[in-house]
């Protein structure tokens, strides 16, 4: 038995882990492992604190997105109502616009259809005057003919003017 490798490499191990235990080893080892086991959990515990930290950053973020869409929305559905109203607004103007410029035309059309009617009543009373004249010149002669044209001249421009 003494003569195997496996023996001494057993009794080897055995000393070396004596030598180990008296002098302290086991305790820096621990000590470490405690050291190295706190960091980790440190680093654990930050690790969680920035994970929450962006989730709330997230959700803050989302939560934004979602007001400005809702914000952006309602501005584009104002400048709809607000372009309806306008152009509603510019077609009534638009129309009654037209209607004054038609009712203006119409009044001035009228106007120049007395005007016209006039010219050709002082037309033709002037061509009645004148052909009366001559008429009753032609047939009439003297003093009686002068009264009488001039009572006649008279008379058919107060009837057609």
């Amino acid at each position: 038995m003494l003569a195997a490798p496996e023996t001494w490499v057993a009794i080897a191990f055995v000393i070396l882990m004596g030598v180990f235990a008296y002098v302290g080893l086991h305790r820096t080892v621990l000590t470490a492992l405690d050291r190295r086991s706190a960091r980790i959990k440190d680093e654990l515990d930050d690790a969680r604190r920035l994970k929450d930290e962006a989730a709330k950053l997230l959700a803050d973020y989302r939560a934004r997105r979602a007001s400005a869409e809702h914000e952006a929305q309602d501005i584009i559905a104002s400048a709809k109502a607000e372009a309806e109203r306008i152009a509603a607004d510019a077609k009534i103007k638009m129309e009654d616009f037209v209607a004054r410029r038609t009712k203006s035309a119409e009044g001035k059309i009228a106007s120049a259809e007395a005007q016209a009617i006039a010219d050709v009543r002082a037309a033709a009373a002037d061509a009645a005057v004148a052909a009366a004249s001559t008429i009753l010149s032609q047939s009439v002669k003297g003093q009686v003919a002068d009264d009488l044209l001039a009572a006649g001249v008279s008379e058919v421009r107060a009837k057609l003017n």
